[in-house]
């Protein structure tokens, strides 16, 4: 299982060991990390689980359809990183990724 890092805005990291085809976002829920919401349950409508990808990890989760980038429009503190972590679908090569969260999600 890769191992996810989610690091908070006050830079406090918490690892994950996340199942290979579970959204950054469930890995997220499932291990308590507090800034993840996830409210829509990940149906990318409400962008409560919006997270930054580490620079080096963007390649690898792929880019974002329109209709996340509807939904990135609504966060707060947008960055050119900016994804809803319930569109990234864990794979084996983001054992390592570094998830970075916000401040708030509203």
């Amino acid at each position: 299982m890769p191992l996810i890092f989610y690091t908070s805005h006050d830079g406090n990291i918490q690892e994950v060991h996340a199942e290979v085809g579970s959204s950054v976002m469930q890995a997220a829920v499932d291990n308590g990390i507090d800034g993840i919401l996830g409210e829509c349950g990940g149906s990318c409508s409400c962008a409560t689980c919006h997270c930054y990808v580490d620079p080096a990890w963007v390649a690898k989760t792929g880019e974002a359809d329109s209709t996340e980038n509807e939904m990135l429009e609504c966060v707060l503190e947008p960055q050119e990183t900016s994804r809803l972590s319930c569109q990234i679908i864990i794979t084996d090569e983001m054992d390592g990724m570094l998830i970075n969260m916000p401040k708030a999600q509203y």
